[in-house]
């Protein structure tokens, strides 16, 4: 089974102060250009020409992650894939991405060719209720499940020798991998912006389509294959669910835009399809 190098986003804007949560789908300042490089060279040429899938999240910043810290990849002809299923999740202006079309005229960013958005519907950022992108805590597990199954059938075909280079957001992660180690309330993710860890899928057909982190890549992060144990994962679970339930109320409040019936607006987009 391919490995799965799972990827936290270089620095944006909004991790520079409390305020820039306010900024609609930040773009990575210049030190977050930087880790990019260091994490292009940490990788190593050996990784970059195994890598046969190459996905994010289609937030701005994670894109422009992608396609800086493996750049080779993409000069191999390998497009970068925005799947919806990986994005932040809260409904502040910084974790809501744009649409597809804003996307697509950012040919400066994300060149035409080398990112594939035809996995972006209308409603893709609407966090709205009804959307199974809404901040809640449910909805979470069960996009984090959506989206394991999304990455093991992407990369079904792939080979024990192949990898799969995954950006997405540290928030995010925590449910995607269902491991909570590291977990620090203050800083609400266990994971450093460009921080990489490996794994695999434990099974080709569980319901769950669970990862474990690899033992190469345990030893590479803290030193130790030891990791915790279920019950101290569940209970460290509990923390970061109550630090995200109770931090929120202190969060910028989403736009207007993004807490639409997430409904109404496929409905919408429907209609002007059909009309087309």
């Amino acid at each position: 089974m391919a490995i799965i190098d799972l990827v936290r986003h270089a620095q944006g804007f909004h991790n520079l102060c409390a305020d820039n949560l306010r900024m609609p789908d930040p773009l990575l300042t210049p030190l977050g250009e930087e880790q990019c490089a260091e994490l292009q060279k940490l990788y190593g040429p050996a990784n970059h020409a195994k890598v046969a899938l190459f996905v994010a999240s289609p937030l701005r910043r994670t894109l422009q992650t992608a396609l800086l810290s493996f750049a080779p990849v993409s000069e191999r002809g390998i497009p970068l894939i925005g799947v919806p299923e990986l994005q932040e999740v809260s409904a502040m202006p910084s974790d809501v991405g744009s649409l597809r079309a804003d996307l697509e005229k950012q040919t400066d960013l994300f060149p035409a060719g080398k990112v594939d958005l035809s996995r972006l519907h209308a409603a893709w950022n609407n966090k709205g209720p009804g959307s199974p992108y809404a901040f809640a805590l449910p909805v979470l597990a069960a996009r984090a499940k959506s989206a394991r199954r999304v990455l093991r059938d992407l990369a079904k075909d792939l080979g024990e020798d192949d990898r799969v280079v995954v950006v997405t957001h540290g928030g995010f992660l925590h449910f995607l991998t269902e491991d909570y180690e590291g977990v620090d309330p203050g800083r609400g993710t266990g994971w450093r912006n460009t921080e990489w860890r490996s794994f695999q899928f434990v099974s080709t057909d569980d319901e769950n389509a669970s990862l474990q982190e690899t033992t190469e890549s345990k030893k590479r992060r803290q030193g130790s294959v030891i990791g915790l144990t279920q019950q101290e994962q569940i209970e460290l679970a509990s923390v970061y669910h109550n630090f995200l339930a109770t931090e929120q109320e202190s969060w910028p409040k989403p736009r207007p835009e993004d807490i639409r019936d997430y409904k109404t607006v496929m409905a919408e987009q429907q209609e002007v399809e059909a009309q087309a």
